[in-house]
């Protein structure tokens, strides 16, 4: 079969011709029918931001029929961006206090005049919620400006101010701004004040072209030059123009860039105060000083900030910027904190990496483990491993019974959590590192060996090391251990799921007869029988479900499916969280000992090796690799069944 032949050329004019479509030239008196027509084009910066995030699509989270999802956030209304979605999890609250500030904003709210500030731990998303929002801009269709402009600002700054309510009230539109030093002089020099014959064109946001969007780094404190912000004269031009003449100007700063668009402040808090005043006028005032003696510049720019948390706590710690702190809204971006999100960040970097990853199950899930327990604050109501199940929307067992304990209770008493802790860019070195020292195949054990080796050797206080050891020498490796137990029982098994439902289907007669003192019916005979306490006792006391506190769990387990039946909810053995964990166990106790023996023999008999291929088989079924089953079965025979 032949390869499909690629015309590159016709990709490139294709390209070509549909970018020139967007393309649009013409006046000032041109551009008043464009607007007429469509008053949105003329929208200001925040607004213009705003739709780009809502345009994609909001949806809310159907939290009546997702009980996960209404365990993690209770009553509260939550909002699925699919601007962010695929690139950002565990990040709601996060994402619908940004949404909030540019919805503020884009009607004209006090926001509009107000810095976005985002504050959190290294490695918890800060830059790249600002870089998504610059990729945004990128993506929009082209903004129309006025041409030749140096700060491309919006064509409406033509009309003077006298006229302007009339034009308003025609377009539909509200003008701000006055027109930059250099284009004031070419409507004066070049066009005799004819402002309607101003040429007018499109143009689009581009990082690297320096257009709508401006970066200003962290600055040296000894050289902050406010040239980075506003420009600067070009001296070089001196000697043909006089010091007032605007032709000498180079409105080249970070604020001239990002009119119209947006301007990130990188680790902002790492600049003198006294560099940081420009910030106040532009966000207040809307205008910055034009550099040398030309006055002042209007700017129409969202200006977002980021640093970490000791960086915003020692700014705040000084009165003297009050002013500064007035101007801005603060939003938390914390380390995420639910395990099924965490896991979601890992497959992603690893996606996009060029790694031909082979990857074991719960790899992912132990490393994200142990990043979450590092990022949680220890309460005296549970353990943390119950409170990283709880926040993670599980239902946790307590004597059988779904604990009554609440994420929303556990996060009022932990005002800092996820501000410290062990970043995603920790857990990504390590399984780099387990990926190269690994051929590209990794499973729990060898990623946590890279792990206690980067905890070893990092900067790290001695008790925070201690206990990050604990947790992967310890806490970790006993949740592995009850992982790869009943990966190890599924496999030996035949049908686990058919044998596991079963058993429910039997409990579930036997119950619903015991609690409305009726008779069984032998499905085979169609005889009447008693319910047989004796196995319902067998199922119940694999979760300590003894003597009197039998009765009353088979009434909340009919209650229970008789409430899922009625909302129209498909029953299984898993529906029913306390009820799936005691089956799991009884079937894993049925083979317990026959996969010890089969799993530590150094030499099998015929039937043993054909249960232990059956079981590989089985356990390849299960996503594990070919590469990693025989070291994970080793590690299976010397630390799960010890004799």
């Amino acid at each position: 079969m032949q390869p499909e032949q690629i015309d590159f050329a016709a990709m490139i004019e294709q390209d070509r011709a549909a970018r020139q479509k967007l393309e649009w030239r013409g006046t000032l008196l041109e551009y008043l029918d464009v607007v007429k027509a469509n008053p949105r084009v003329a929208d200001l910066a925040h607004r213009r931001i705003y739709d780009m995030i809502v345009s994609p699509g909001v949806r809310e989270l159907d939290l009546e029929t997702d009980p996960r999802a209404k365990r993690v956030f209770g009553d509260q209304t939550v909002k699925i961006y699919e601007f962010f979605k695929d690139e950002f999890f565990g990040m709601e609250r996060t994402l619908d206090k940004i949404v909030r500030y540019f919805h503020s904003a884009a009607m004209g709210g006090e926001e509009a005049r107000q810095v976005l500030y985002l504050m959190g731990p290294v490695g918890s998303g800060k830059s790249s919620l600002v870089e998504r929002l610059k990729r945004g801009l990128e993506d929009l269709e082209p903004f129309y400006a006025i041409d030749g402009c140096p700060i491309q600002e919006q064509p409406l700054h033509l009309i003077p101010r006298h006229l302007r309510p009339a034009f308003e009230e025609m377009l539909g539109v509200r003008i701000e701004g006055d027109l930059c030093p250099a284009c004031r002089w070419r409507l004066k020099e070049e066009f005799d004040g004819r402002y309607e014959n101003f040429p007018v064109r499109t143009q689009s946001f581009s990082r690297r072209a320096r257009r709508g969007i401006g970066v200003v780094p962290p600055v040296d404190p000894n050289n902050q030059d406010t040239s980075v912000l506003i420009g600067s004269e070009d001296i070089s031009k001196l000697d043909r123009y006089s010091e007032g003449d605007p032709r000498v100007l180079e409105l080249n700063g970070a604020f001239n860039v990002g009119n119209r668009g947006l301007v990130e402040f990188i680790e902002v808090f790492k600049n003198e105060t006294e560099y940081l005043h420009t910030m106040i006028t532009a966000t207040q005032e809307k205008f910055v000083p034009a550099p040398g003696r030309h006055g002042t510049i209007y700017v129409d720019t969202c200006i977002v900030a980021h640093s970490n948390e000791a960086e915003w706590q020692k700014f705040k710690a000084d009165h003297t910027n009050e002013a500064i702190l007035d101007r801005i809204v603060a939003v938390r971006v914390p380390y995420n904190l639910r395990l099924s999100e965490e896991v979601k960040i890992y497959e992603k970097f690893l996606k996009r990496s060029k790694f031909n990853a082979r990857i074991a199950p719960h790899t992912l899930e132990i490393a994200s483990m142990f990043a979450i327990l590092s990022r949680l604050e220890p309460t005296a109501k549970c353990d943390l491993v119950t409170k990283l199940k709880l926040y993670n929307g599980e239902e946790v067992l307590e004597k059988g019974r779904p604990k009554k304990l609440t994420a929303h209770e556990l996060r009022e008493d932990a005002k800092r959590e996820g501000l410290f802790g062990i970043s995603t860019r920790f857990i990504m070195k390590a399984l780099d590192t387990a990926l190269t020292q690994n051929d590209g195949s990794i499973h729990p054990i060898n990623v946590r060996e890279a792990l206690i080796g980067m905890v070893k050797e990092a900067d790290l206080g001695d008790d925070v090391r201690k206990r990050y050891l604990e947790f992967l020498q310890d806490t970790l490796h006993k949740i592995y251990l009850d992982l790869l137990e009943k990966d190890i029982t599924k496999a030996f098994v035949f049908s686990f799921q058919g044998q596991a439902e079963t058993l429910f289907q039997n409990y579930l007669d036997h119950a619903e007869a015991f609690v409305t003192k009726t008779k069984v019916k032998d499905p085979v005979t169609r005889d009447e029988m008693q319910p047989d306490e004796s196995f319902l006792k067998s199922i119940e006391e694999q979760i300590a479900i003894i003597g009197p506190a039998a009765d009353g769990f088979r009434q909340e387990v009919i209650a229970y499916l008789w409430s899922a039946t009625r909302r129209g909810e498909k029953i299984a053995y898993s529906s029913y969280e306390p009820l799936k964990e005691a089956i799991e166990k009884k079937l894993m106790n049925s083979v317990r000992d026959i996969s010890r023996i089969i799993t530590k023999a150094r030499t099998r008999d015929d039937e043993q090796r054909q249960k232990y291929d059956a079981m590989v088989e089985n356990l390849i079924g299960q996503g594990y690799n070919e590469e990693s089953i025989d070291t994970i079965l080793k590690y299976a025979a010397n630390h799960l069944w010890k004799d």
